[in-house]
């Protein structure tokens, strides 16, 4: 057979239904056996970063590979940034590249380039993949593709990236006669005294809390996460990549925290005496900086499958009392059976501190609502309230998502994703696209700013031409908030490159999506945000929504550079502040701005 012909078989044999793609000359004959292929349906897109976010999506949603292909040249590079949004949140992608034939190889000749668009998309993938290679024998195809996607599956998953030449690609062969990958047999970690350390220290802490993260998804351990909860009976604080776990009415909430957390998580973290950290990397966007200043009271156990997420903690300035090498299944497993009910120690006055917190820093004030024109905390407030559990929300970097996750009151079993570590501008909406696919064309909410639009606006084009059911809500306030508020910062408020007057171009998206073909709607004060929501959901097919908010809002809280989180403009009164905390503040938390 083909040799195209056989990774369309097998892609469909790893359950994979869709893949995600623009045709190119070194890529024909991957993308026509694909979408001859009678079980996978081929999806164009117009920008090969958007085809490989559509794919990183699908991943998310599936829990299966995504996959996106390129040809040689620019639409292998396109798709760089999307690969690292996969790399860097450890999402299981195939990316499958057309490479220019083997006679038209440079080889050791030392010039730049011998074949029409050859580029060596291997070796700059190489840092940002777990796995990459350029098939060139034939008849290591079955191998390589097998190893490549038991490599994105495997340990902490993420991308890997297959480079097939043009002339391999059309090679008759044989696939009886193919080597297969056969993977080595790895032993279980023995954690028993770490575990039981952990409930030790649980059941001398007074002010517990546990942090959940992505990990704990993608080992598949939500039930138990939600047992592990259940039995501990301490307070949860989510990163962002599991804000959607916990519904906003589950009694164990708190919120999200970090730079661009809730007050209350930020003050719940920093006043805790012990840390339980599952599956999270504890970046700098959750911790602050510098890492010394991160929940510095409390004892922290923290479980990561990756042994380098746990060396950089002291390398930068934070100590972790017990670190733990395991998937965060595997450990919570192990935790749930050692773990004896009758020692769950009763915490109340720790749990009144933080009724108080949340009660007293509310992310959606009353005043919000008189406001005009539209405050975006009033309407992530309403839209949250009027959507369904079962539509999913994509969400895109700037204030969109610091709005969303600050926010958004999830329903039970309501996803929100984003791609939380590269946060590349432009992701939503060919996300939504690879939601939408993976969950048979339902509806998706696409929650994007006016700097992320401009990004993949070209999407636009592919969400009106299939149809896909997508509502799209652009935050547009004419320039880049968050970056203005960096501005207001550092930069005695100077809006260069961030605003109209600063050189920023500012079209008239509610015309650009109409050429588009869109239903479009527009919401200019906060009277109209539930009337106008209410029509753009009920409409069938996809729409856009242009949402005008103010260039002065910004994301409040948020913590400037050099504070501690808990610490987070605009500053609390000193005395106010120093009321809240358990904890001794740091110096620089005495001081007013």
């Amino acid at each position: 057979m083909k040799l195209t012909d056989y990774v369309a078989d097998f892609l469909y044999n790893e359950n994979i239904r869709h893949a995600f793609g623009i045709t190119g000359g070194a890529s024909l004959h991957i993308i026509h056996s694909i979408e001859e292929h009678p079980g996978i349906e081929f999806l164009c897109s117009l920008h090969e970063q958007a085809s490989a976010m559509s794919a990183e999506a699908y991943s998310r949603i599936t829990r299966n590979l995504g996959v996106a292909i390129g040809t040689s040249g620019p639409g292998a590079t396109n798709m760089i940034t999307g690969i690292c949004g996969a790399y860097y949140d450890s999402v299981p992608v195939l990316f499958l590249t057309g490479q220019v034939a083997t006679f038209r190889f440079k080889g050791k000749t030392g010039v730049r380039q011998y074949g029409f668009q050859e580029t060596d998309i291997v070796q700059m993938c190489t840092p940002v993949t777990k796995y990459a290679v350029t098939v060139e024998d034939p008849k290591r195809i079955r191998f390589e593709l097998e190893k490549a996607c038991h490599i994105a599956r495997s340990g902490r998953p993420g991308p890997v990236l297959v480079d097939i030449p043009d002339n391999l690609q059309r090679e008759d062969i044989d696939p009886q006669q193919l080597e297969g990958f056969i993977p080595e047999l790895t032993d279980k970690p023995n954690i028993s005294a770490s575990v039981q350390e952990c409930i030790n220290l649980l059941g001398k802490s007074k002010r517990p809390v546990l942090i959940l993260g992505w990990g704990v998804r993608l080992a598949g351990a939500d039930e138990e996460a939600l047992k592990l909860i259940n039995v501990l009976k301490v307070p949860v604080v989510p990163t962002w990549g599991m804000a959607d776990f916990l519904p906003a009415e589950h009694p164990n909430l708190v919120g999200t925290f970090g730079t661009h957390g809730t007050r209350y998580g930020n003050f719940s973290v920093q006043n805790a005496d012990l840390i339980l950290a599952i599956g999270t990397r504890l970046d700098t966007h959750e911790t602050g900086s510098p890492l010394s200043s991160f929940a510095r009271d409390a004892v922290k156990i923290v479980v990561d499958i990756d042994h380098t997420e746990l060396v950089k903690a002291p390398y930068f300035g934070m100590s972790v009392d017990v670190p733990v090498v395991a998937d965060a299944r595997y450990f919570i497993c192990e935790l749930l059976e050692a773990f004896d009910e009758k020692n769950t120690k009763a915490i109340d006055p720790w749990w009144e501190h933080i009724k108080h917190w949340k009660k007293s820093y509310p992310v959606c004030l009353e005043q919000y609502y008189d406001e005009d024109p539209v405050n975006p905390y009033v309407f992530v407030h309403v839209l949250s309230k009027l959507l369904d559990k079962d539509v999913p929300v994509v969400i895109d970097t700037g204030c969109s998502i610091a709005w969303m996750m600050q926010g958004f009151q999830v329903k039970k079993g309501q996803r929100l994703i984003h791609d939380f570590n590269n946060t590349a501008m432009g992701y939503a909406l060919p996300a939504s696209i690879g939601i939408s696919t993976a969950l048979d064309r339902q509806m998706t909410i696409c929650v994007t700013g006016d700097g992320s639009l401009h990004m993949n606006i070209q999407e636009l084009a592919t969400i009106a031409h299939n149809n896909y059911p997508v509502k799209i809500i652009l935050f547009n306030n004419d320039g880049y908030s968050m970056i203005q508020q960096t501005q207001d910062q550092w930069m005695d408020s100077k809006y260069i490159a961030s605003s109209k007057e600063g050189g920023l171009p500012v079209p008239d998206f509610s015309e650009i999506s109409r050429g588009y073909g869109f239903k479009t709607f527009e919401i200019t004060q906060n009277a109209d945000v539930a009337s106008t929501l209410k029509e753009v959901l009920s409409y069938e097919g996809p729409c856009f929504c242009n949402v005008k908010v103010s260039p002065n809002h910004r994301v409040i809280p948020q913590v400037k550079f050099g504070r501690a989180i808990e610490d987070s403009e605009p500053l609390l009164e000193r005395s106010q502040f120093l009321s809240e905390m358990i904890i001794k503040p740091l110096d620089s938390s005495l001081e007013e701005n």
